[in-house]
């Protein structure tokens, strides 16, 4: 039971943290993997080599621990650490690994005249009852997602139905359950996590579902990232009456219940979930601001189904920008990266908007604070990472 004590002690490591997060969490994940070997397939190696996720569990361990005293403060956290969970299907007898593991680091970075006996009790006690307090809700998740119509827990085979080409690196695949059963609904702007077995290796990855519910399949589409194991895989070897397993569906970006005009602004890849988004919004009458950014247009995705929802759609505007024009593809609104003035030119006249954006960081970096200077309000802006999450600020 975490006490008064344990707290205090918590609270004054906070400094540590801040100093040498990184490295901590970096021997964290060594630890981890020499010990419980059969976590690996749960983590993206890439995020491990660039340090993507070092960096994301150090700011949420920071987090943590200066809100130990009061956790409401740490917002929309806790629910974006269990959707991914719950995308990857974490189970409770995870946890003493990584605590064991976290324990561990902790005693090897810090030293023994630092990470005295009393220090590790505290954060013992402290991982201790973030542990319940995500096991919790990972149950009622998974209890929902049992329960749902079409809906089940752990790994279910799905067949690819159809594979098609959306752009020079975009593939679509649209899955439908071997057992011939319906399929549970989503929110637009969740994503699916699937299994597969790649050179004999499990690996575990998350898709956004790229297409509207429908009760009988899911679609994702896959960007081929240079060296990617799973991308590459499931463009070059998947193919159609292959089989693959999924998890169902999560992931707190969500599409809000609203009558405010709703604006989606993507880069790249980042596209994927406003697709499923907008079919909503449009399905309810919203005015829509579609926003999209490529690098130029063999690469830009889906932009025949866009324009083709907007000549069935009076309410939607859609607006390209292209880092470069290439001959013999369709011209863009606009050349160059997508900055401030080009932004304000095609929101709608009032800032009281819905926005949601994503695509790399250094893009949504830029549509945050461009969003910010144009007086849309930020609690109306909403936005989501692909793989670890970083800071915006």
């Amino acid at each position: 039971m975490l006490s008064a004590a344990h707290r205090a002690i918590v609270s004054a490591t906070v400094p540590i943290l801040e100093q040498g997060g990184e490295a901590l969490t970096t021997h964290f994940y060594q630890i981890l993997f020499v010990d419980y070997p059969q976590v690996k397939a749960y983590f993206n190696q890439a995020h491990q080599h660039d340090g993507g996720q070092p960096r994301a569990l150090a700011n949420s361990i920071l987090m943590y621990a200066k809100n130990i005293d009061r956790l409401e403060a740490l917002g929309d956290l806790v629910s974006v650490i269990v959707n991914k969970h719950v995308s990857l299907n974490i189970l409770p007898e995870h946890y003493p690994m990584v605590g064991a593991s976290l324990l561990k680091a902790i005693r090897e970075v810090l030293g023994a005249d630092v990470a005295t006996d009393a220090v590790l009790e505290a954060w013992g006690a402290a991982y201790g009852q973030l542990a319940d307090i995500l096991i919790g809700a990972e149950r009622a998740a998974y209890d929902g997602q049992a329960h749902a119509h079409g809906g089940w827990n752990g790994l279910r085979r799905f067949v690819v139905a159809e594979k098609r080409a959306e752009s020079e690196e975009i593939a679509s695949f649209v899955l439908r359950p071997e057992d011939g059963g319906p399929v549970m609904d989503f929110v637009p702007g969740q994503y699916i996590g699937l299994r597969v077995a790649v050179d004999g290796t499990e690996q575990r990855r998350q898709y956004s579902l790229s297409a509207a519910a429908n009760g009988v399949s899911y679609q994702i589409s896959v960007k081929r990232e240079p060296g990617g194991k799973v991308s590459n895989f499931l463009h070059d070897a998947v193919n159609v009456g292959d089989a693959i397993e999924l998890l169902p569906p999560s992931g707190a970006f969500t599409l809000n219940d609203s009558v405010r005009p709703i604006v989606l602004i993507s880069g790249g890849v980042g596209i994927t979930p406003t697709l499923a988004m907008l079919q909503r919004a449009l399905a309810t009458g919203r005015e829509v601001r579609f926003i999209h950014a490529a690098r130029h247009g063999g690469v830009h995705a889906f932009r025949d189904h866009v324009d083709a929802l907007a000549g069935r759609h009076p309410q939607l505007r859609r607006h390209y920008i292209y880092a470069e024009q290439r001959d013999g593809q369709a011209a863009p609104d606009a050349l160059g990266l997508l900055d401030r003035d080009t932004l304000a030119g095609w929101l709608p006249e009032s800032r009281d908007v819905e926005a949601y954006f994503l695509g790399p960081t250094p893009f949504m970096k830029a549509v945050k604070q461009s969003l910010r200077e144009l007086g849309v309000p930020e609690k109306q802006t909403y936005f989501e990472f692909f793989g670890p999450a970083a800071a915006l600020n």
